[in-house]
């Protein structure tokens, strides 16, 4: 299990980042939030962002949500819970569905790891790109 890592200080610009991240629901990459921040922030720089987003997710502040082959995105809701990517356009969707504390311990009953937790994620065609499909297919 790692390490508790310590509680890192709330400087303006990670303040500004944390409001910005969690007025939207978009699960946005460091570029699209740094887009964002600079609206309020116009000196910030794309590394600066990006380094307090990693920042804020290795302490627990935000979730990272990485899958691979794909850009990191961001999500200031920390509570477990599932997520949906359109495997057209790559737009991410929190799921409501309850997080399945019995698989975490199926897995620990039959897995010699001490398993310590779970990412699952769906994937779908989102009702935009099922709009647009149905466009295509009817022209």
């Amino acid at each position: 299990m790692n390490a508790p890592t310590p509680m890192i200080r709330l400087t303006t610009q990670r303040q500004i980042i944390l409001e910005e991240l969690a007025k939207v629901k978009s699960h946005p990459t460091a570029s699209e939030l740094y887009d964002m921040v600079r609206k309020r922030l116009p000196r910030i720089g794309l590394g600066t962002v990006y380094r307090n987003l990693e920042l804020m997710a290795d302490n627990g502040m935000i979730l990272k949500i990485e899958v691979g082959g794909t850009q990191k995105r961001f999500d200031a809701f920390t509570d477990p819970h599932y997520h949906i990517r359109c495997s057209c356009c790559g737009k991410v969707d929190d799921m409501n569905l309850p997080v399945l504390d019995d698989l975490v311990n199926s897995a620990d009953q039959s897995s010699p790891y001490h398993i310590i937790g779970h990412h699952v994620e769906f994937t779908g065609i989102c009702p935009d790109c099922q709009k647009n499909q149905e466009n295509i297919t009817t022209h």
